[in-house]
């Protein structure tokens, strides 16, 4: 349920709503004040409030019943796009943000050499893998915690924001250390114990879809955690399986625009799993930014065919800098930077 205030209700008497509310019908309060309505969503279970009673409050314009499972994430609790400081950077805005590096950190020398090519080619963040959960369990599992430190060290040699994924809630205090931005794949989306806990820290989530979700599923997910108190959710699609056997996984364009019309959170595409093939990051990527995408995150090794991991789909560093080019000029056309 959402409350539309009338124009010109002020703080206190938003802050007076808010706590009858509370205490009256034992809901969360979510008082949001944007730049053309001030809202009030409702948080719980609402099937026992009264309509006329709140309608006799001064300060309610009218009330919106909320049919999606999803509230935080649901545009309808906040009509304005949310904008995700990380570091120097903000996602979610004018600017499309780019994560570039290898797929796993094989070694200190690697990943510090490559922090710096992909820099230098324009990308804004750096990623890159020290746990890696594999479909095989002989193939390479990361470095670890030797890959965080790695990724850190990277980090401060040249100013690049770090993302990584963490697979177990037990890893939590090591990513607090070493990471900017915390990245869930895709085979833990539905891993809802790390999403409650991932829910309450103060640090950015980069959530991506699981290979065979549904949207209403993802943003379902994003809502257990920022049900926690975290309202600082990224989402990514990354593909999905469908019957289609060319791709490794067949990339969702549709599902950037859906998603953009169902959520205030920012929106960045995986266009290196999706394609599985690095001949197709560069049109991925393109088609991606032209759909709206807020970010990319991209895969690059300085040589592909001797990577532990995902080699097949990585660029080189110099496809890396041509697609940066590339999509600046895409970027520009629909109003945008990179």
């Amino acid at each position: 349920m959402i409350l539309v205030l009338k124009q010109g209700t002020n703080r206190e008497a938003i802050d007076v709503l808010c706590d009858w509310l509370t205490t009256k019908y034992n809901v969360k309060t979510n008082p949001i004040i944007g730049s053309e309505a001030t809202i009030i969503g409702l948080v719980g279970d609402t099937s026992h409030i009264s309509a006329q009673e709140i309608e006799m409050h001064e300060e309610i314009e009218r009330i919106v019943k909320v049919q999606e499972p999803y509230k935080r994430a649901n545009r309808k609790f906040h009509p304005d796009d949310t904008i995700i400081k990380v570091g120097r950077e903000a996602i979610g805005g004018k600017k499309i943000v780019v994560a570039a590096g290898p797929c796993a950190v094989e070694s200190e020398e690697q990943i510090a050499e490559l922090a710096q090519i992909v820099r230098e080619a324009g990308a804004t963040m750096l990623r890159g893998g020290a746990f890696k959960p594999r479909t095989s369990p002989y193939s390479f599992q990361g470095l670890r915690a030797e890959g965080l430190l790695y990724l850190r060290r990277a980090h401060s040699l040249t100013g690049l924001p770090v993302v990584t994924e963490i697979t177990n809630p037990s890893q939590l205090d090591l990513f607090l250390d070493y990471a900017d931005v915390i990245q869930v794949g895709a085979r833990n989306m539905q891993n809802f114990e790390l999403l409650k806990e991932l829910g309450r820290i103060d640090r950015p989530v980069l959530l991506k879809r699981g290979f065979s979700n549904s949207i209403n599923e993802l943003l379902m997910s994003a809502e257990y955690i920022m049900s926690e108190g975290n309202s600082k959710v990224i989402l990514c699609e990354r593909g999905i399986r469908t019957f289609e056997t060319s791709t490794r996984n067949t990339l969702d364009i549709s599902a950037i625009p859906v998603l953009k019309a169902k959520t205030h959170l920012p929106v960045i595409v995986d266009p290196s799993h999706a394609a599985g093939q690095a001949n197709l990051v560069e049109p991925l990527a393109m088609a991606a930014i032209a759909a709206g995408a807020d970010g990319l995150e991209i895969e690059v090794h300085q040589n592909p065919k001797l990577a532990l991991s995902d080699g097949p789909q990585s660029l080189t560093p110099d496809a890396f800098s041509s697609l940066m080019k590339k999509l600046s000029v895409i970027a520009q056309a629909c109003g945008r930077e990179i």
